[in-house]
């Protein structure tokens, strides 16, 4: 039996909720029609056998079957890639099951520390935008319409926070409700500290005093605000893949932060041309993280990681032949 095409069953259910008049309009697009997926679903031994077949070398099958009993093969595959020859269902001469797993590896292991310079970012940027935003526009600045540059936003974001208030089982949020009762808002102070990473970028982004907004940026030695934006928007993104599991070593990143010239703190000279990959947002992460703790271990950390990892590509990551040389990571 044929599978049914998502977007035609979605585009059914959006003409069978219409009122009838408009309905022989909306079925005007139906059906739709695309290609039908035919790969069977295979068992471990059958996707190995596979790769066997595509000149994959694996040393041990137990250990290969066992690996992926817990990393489904649809992940994993993303580290196997690198190894294929070009434009050939075919693998190259040197590529082994055990180079993959040392790669998916590596990936994990940036991953969590990645993520935990990032917590530390977002920790510090929920803390100012707090202070600063509450300090100037009183404790419901995010209530009032005045301050927000785009009223459409301002409904968004405001609708982002109602949501996450919903959901909230926290202590703190109770005991505000016993205490003043569920009518109005929790203050900035609580209610933000529900918000996410991408609703608090939202939020900054859509503040209208620019004078406090730009006091945030320099008190982490970033001149301008627009810079610190463009960082908040690509540092997201990167946080939501690695809370995702997502790959990250070689990932095209969907948001390309700003690179100054020059910062007032260590940071780069030889700037990415197209700053999509992982060494562009990194550069980002590193300067901002040292703004705020300048005694993290972050540079240490990742350098140790490659150390371990020593066939690691990392131009595949973005990174410049002498990136070591650069003022940034000489800590």
């Amino acid at each position: 039996m044929p599978i049914p095409n998502k977007r035609s069953i979605f585009a059914a259910l959006e003409s069978a909720t219409l009122p009838e008049e408009q309905r022989t309009r909306a079925e005007l697009f139906l059906p739709i029609h695309n290609m039908i997926y035919t790969n069977p679903p295979l068992d471990i031994p059958a996707l190995l056998s596979v790769l066997k077949n595509k000149g994959l070398k694996i040393a041990d099958e137990r250990k290969a079957e066992k690996f992926l009993e817990n990393v489904s093969y649809f992940r994993f595959d993303s580290y196997l890639r690198p190894m294929e020859q070009a434009g050939m269902p075919q693998y190259k001469a040197d590529a082994s099951f055990e180079k993959a797993v040392s790669l998916y590896e590596f990936d994990s292991k940036l991953r969590l520390l990645i993520f935990s310079a990032i917590q530390t970012i977002e920790v510090s940027l929920r803390s100012k935008v707090i202070n600063r935003f509450s300090l100037a526009h009183g404790a419901f600045w995010f209530m009032n319409p005045d301050v927000a540059v785009d009223k459409h936003k301002f409904t968004e974001n405001l609708g982002a926070l109602e949501r996450e208030l919903q959901r909230s089982k926290d202590d703190f949020i109770k005991e505000h409700y016993d205490k003043y009762g569920k009518e109005g808002y929790p203050p900035a102070w609580k209610l933000l500290d529900l918000a996410s990473f991408g609703c608090l970028t939202k939020l900054y982004f859509n503040f209208a005093d620019t004078p406090v907004k730009k006091k945030i940026a320099r008190s982490y030695e970033i001149p301008q605000h627009e810079i610190l934006e463009s960082w908040m928007k690509a540092i997201n993104a990167l946080r939501n893949a690695c809370a995702h599991h997502g790959r990250i070593w070689n990932r095209i990143m969907p948001v390309m932060p700003q690179l100054p010239a020059s910062l007032k703190q260590p940071w780069i000279i030889d700037r990415p041309k197209v700053a999509n990959r992982f060494y562009a947002v990194f550069c980002c992460v590193t300067y901002w993280l040292n703004a705020i703790q300048p005694a993290n271990t972050l540079v240490h950390d990742f350098k140790a990681l490659l150390a371990a990892y020593p066939n690691i590509d990392t131009t595949a990551m973005g990174f410049p032949p002498q990136w070591q040389n650069e003022n940034l990571w000489k800590q």
